[in-house]
């Protein structure tokens, strides 16, 4: 795949409304975030409860983090992106979970506000602990934000040495912004889940299951990077979009007869689920029967189910199902359930900026906003059918030349134009 940048030009004339939230005035712009840090406050957008887009808040007085353990690395951000758990997250999934994640020692109590959502970021080293070894200040590096910890809508944030890594130099931050968490999602569940990697993937059939969005458009790429044969689900007006990354072939799930033809496909090897729900009911007789195949969800009942019940009492039930489904899976047809979820893996993301440095991936951008428009994103976000990631700059000083000029080029579309053809657009 050639070395270039790919994009989905998509956004919509509402993002040239002023920011709308709790005031409606957005998040002014600091200058100065360097020396606010020193005085221990950062801007964030945060929440102070659960529940819709009005729950957004930019605070100017949220406490700055800082260096707290020798592995610590304090990262200024440039620029995030808003993932679909974030949207979930603002609504209260996963709460009781991620509580006693936090602190186990509360046993789940206590509160979680004002809490700071976003899961992506790339930015820059400010500060380390005295244990770090593969970081300065100075570097540019990227990441995926535990869901457990404070999020990267803010000025700055601290993660582990070992959930860090450094920034492919082909992509500037808005760009690179696009890709840590649903990289680290996707390499979770096709290496831990679905036993795949470059040395096994070539001529492998897999199929993903609505591979629009960030999940299944990194997972394209990558599985073409590793010789896969990919075939996936999309809408229609989406099909552009994912044979360009490289998919095989395409069925539209929308048209009457989308299981027909998959059914008159060979059969998989594995099976990436992004849809869930009805989803399993007809897509595990696609797989290859008593020969080792994998059927992978990514929409698992575990957070809803100890946010009803009870941590305990939910991961029980949660525990049950999964054991229920893949020893039927197992039994009938010698196939393999099992559940992906997200896991933290800096050395993964070093693997993923030498794919990313060599035009093997792509980043996949839909839409970008600045700060001061996070609830715009959010509503982005929430009217589905993803085509990409929406971005959110973070810090103008960084990427903003560089953004400003692609959006006069075209291929990424900025905050006061739209793309009304749908067009996807590759840059040299």
């Amino acid at each position: 795949m050639a070395s270039a940048r790919l994009f989905c030009t998509l956004a919509p004339r509402w993002c040239r409304a002023a920011a709308v939230g709790r005031g409606g005035t957005g998040c002014r712009r600091h200058v100065s975030g360097s020396a606010r840090r020193l005085q221990g406050w950062m801007s964030a957008w945060v929440i102070d409860e659960y529940g819709t887009n009005a729950v957004l808040r930019c605070a100017e007085d949220v406490p700055a983090p800082a260096v707290s353990s020798p592995t610590d690395v304090l990262i200024r951000v440039c620029a995030t992106s808003l993932n679909p758990l974030d949207l979930s997250m603002r609504g209260g999934y996963g709460a009781t979970l991620l509580k006693l994640r936090r602190d186990p020692l509360s046993l789940g109590g206590g509160s979680e506000f004002p809490l700071v959502l976003g899961r992506d970021v790339s930015g820059v080293v400010v500060d380390c602990g005295a244990e770090v070894t593969h970081f300065g200040p100075g570097d540019e590096v990227w990441a995926a934000v535990p869901p457990w910890k404070q999020g990267s809508l803010a000025e700055f944030v601290s993660l582990s040495e070992y959930e860090v890594s450094h920034k492919p130099q082909s992509l500037s931050h808005t760009e690179a912004a696009s890709i840590p968490y649903v990289a680290n999602t996707a390499l979770s569940a096709l290496v831990n889940a679905g036993g795949l990697c470059e040395e096994t993937s070539h001529n492998k059939r897999v199929l993903i299951t609505g591979a629009s969005g960030g999940v299944g458009t990194f997972s394209i790429q990558l599985l073409k990077a590793w010789g896969a044969h990919v075939t996936v689900t999309c809408s229609h007006n989406a099909e552009g979009l994912v044979r360009g990354l490289g998919a095989d072939e395409v069925v539209d799930y929308t048209a009457e007869d989308a299981e027909q033809k998959l059914e008159a496909m060979d059969r998989f090897d594995v099976i990436l689920d992004n849809v869930g729900g009805e989803t399993e009911q007809w897509a595990l007789s696609l797989l290859k029967s008593w020969s080792g195949s994998k059927y992978v969800t990514l929409v698992t009942p575990l957070l809803t189910d100890t946010d009803h019940m009870g941590a305990l009492s939910g991961g029980i039930q949660a525990g049950c199902s999964l054991n229920s489904k893949a020893l039927q899976s197992l039994l009938s047809s010698g196939v393999f359930y099992r559940w992906g979820f997200y896991a933290p893996d800096g050395p993964a993301l070093d693997d993923v900026r030498a794919l990313v440095d060599s035009g093997k991936i792509l980043p996949v951008v839909e839409a970008h906003f600045p700060f001061s428009q996070v609830p715009q994103a959010f509503l982005k976000l929430e009217q589905g059918h993803a085509r990409g990631k929406t971005v959110v700059r973070v810090t103008e000083d960084d990427d903003g030349s560089q953004a400003d000029a692609l959006d006069q080029s075209g291929p990424l579309t900025s905050d006061n134009t739209e793309n009304p053809e749908n067009k996807v657009y590759s840059q040299q």
